[in-house]
């Protein structure tokens, strides 16, 4: 009885290192995704004038890197922050810890290499080697052409530089072991179709633009649910006693857009854009959504109708989605 305790207390003793082991080469090793490479961006004009189209209106990474105006519907960006970081991602809002944008402009990355900023966009790894939370979409940021990612880069080089202290962002427990194993090393870089394969371009563009990340419901372990593809249904907290939900934009007849013309989806973003336009303000309760419309609505039109052109080719999926509603149990 004796030697089978003792045989027992070794080998817990063994399943503990075996643990200890593997969480401290999850905690310090990881995420691995090799050094940033060697690269030198030349801030030219057209890198910068392409570089802001889709740091702006395409990847939208000023969205999340500079202050959202969230009394106006849809949250336009406040003047005079752009890319200055700050922005809050926490328990309120679902995200397991607190997560914090951070500055990119100029006064943040004058220490940075193009391809310490690089690699962040693709991978998800800061130049320290910490990994960043995946609100920041980099699986599909690493599918971008590397002359799209250059382009940012020779823009963010361009900005305004705005010095704003940021935050350290702090995962809970035990995503702050979880979140070193997501980033990825890009095996192939992306590469951007010609302009004139609509349905490829189109792809291309609705999977560098988030598009796939935001309106494809995840499972309860944050994985992307199987089939369910661009049909809409993640619910998103807004903070208080509302949440907004993304809509299905499969070809659909029924929940989806499947009798939307060309005409009526490059329409509902252009809406946004016409000279015209007043961004409303939002009173609490009312209906309130975190899709940058403005932002969005100056994505060129042929890009656009590029996007409508593969929404047309992928599986329409029913899928019934409440766009706003309150929190249960809120009242």
């Amino acid at each position: 009885m004796k030697a089978l305790k003792k045989i027992g207390g070794w080998l817990l003793s063994i399943l503990l290192i075996v643990l200890l082991s593997s969480a401290a080469y999850v905690y310090y090793m990881l995420p691995d995704v090799g050094p940033a490479p060697e690269l030198n961006v030349e801030v030219t004009p057209e890198r910068v004038r392409r570089g802001e189209y889709l740091a702006n209106h395409v990847v939208v990474c000023m969205d999340c890197h500079s202050k959202r105006d969230f009394s106006k519907f849809s949250g336009p960006l406040a003047e005079g922050t752009l890319g200055e970081g700050g922005e809050k991602f926490s328990e309120e809002f679902g995200f397991p810890g607190k997560f914090f944008a951070k500055n990119i402009t100029p006064a943040a990355l004058s220490e940075w290499s193009d391809g310490d900023i690089y690699r962040t966009i693709t991978t998800g790894v800061s130049k320290n080697g910490r990994a960043l939370f995946p609100v920041m979409p980099y699986k599909y940021y690493g599918m971008m052409d590397p002359e799209d990612v250059k382009d940012i880069i020779a823009y963010l080089r361009s900005i305004p530089p705005i010095t704003h202290s940021v935050p350290e962002s702090e995962p809970n427990f035990p995503f702050n072991f979880i979140i070193n194993t997501i980033p990825q090393q890009v095996a192939v870089p992306g590469k951007k179709p010609d302009v004139s394969d609509r349905v490829a371009y189109g792809k291309y563009l609705i999977h560098i633009a988030g598009c796939v990340e935001c309106h494809t419901p995840p499972d309860d372990k944050g994985k992307k649910l199987p089939g369910m593809e661009l049909a809409g249904g993640w619910e998103m907290s807004l903070g208080n006693n509302h949440i907004v939900t993304t809509a299905n934009i499969t070809p659909d007849n029924e929940t989806g857009i499947g009798k939307w013309t060309e005409t009526d989806f490059v329409g509902r973003f252009k809406a946004y854009a016409d000279s015209g336009y007043v961004v409303p303000s939002v009173n609490p309760g009312e209906f309130q959504t975190i899709m940058p419309w403005v932002m969005y609505s100056k994505m060129e039109t042929e890009d656009l109708a590029a996007i409508y052109a593969y929404l047309r080719t992928v599986q329409p999926v029913r899928n019934a989605v409440v766009k706003f509603k309150e929190k249960p149990g809120s009242k």
